[in-house]
């Protein structure tokens, strides 16, 4: 997994309105990249919400939100619309920046293994290095976690 103060890896990929978005595009900018495994889930819509109640306080401190899900376009589009979130989803159908930043990995669930995102959120600076990484995630309060 990427840690504190490496450089955060670029990547690519389509937004909800099916839209190119890179790292790059926040260069200059303050970014709260959180990976997530599933749209409209109950732990995935409460950690979403938290930051949607909460983004006036992100974007005062000069922050940007992207979320990132092997969820296809469509489907974020439709957790979007229906949670009204204010900030774009990525669509990481292959898992390829999932793996990139360490989040693809072996889970289990009621004794079935299978691969899955680890929920995980970094905090990468103005100039596109990793100023914090939290890997355990409290959905209900993850903009607490993010802001103090």
């Amino acid at each position: 997994m990427i840690r504190k103060l490496e450089k955060a890896p670029d990547f690519e990929a389509k937004n909800q309105n099916g839209n190119w978005v890179r790292l790059s595009d926040f260069a200059g900018k303050k970014l709260v990249l959180y990976f997530y495994p599933k749209d409209d889930t109950p732990s995935c819509t409460a950690e979403s919400c938290n930051l949607r109640d909460n983004h006036h306080t992100f974007l005062k401190r000069g922050y940007e939100i992207l979320g990132i899900s092997t969820d296809s376009e469509k489907k974020h589009q439709r957790f979007i619309n229906k949670y009204n979130l204010p900030f774009d989803l990525l669509a990481d159908t292959d898992h390829r920046i999932c793996e990139t930043y360490g989040v693809w990995a072996e889970k289990q669930l009621f004794g079935h293994k299978y691969m899955g995102i680890l929920r995980t959120t970094f905090i990468i600076d103005e100039n596109g290095f990793i100023e914090k990484t939290i890997d355990k995630v409290n959905s209900l309060e993850h903009a607490g976690q993010i802001l103090k």
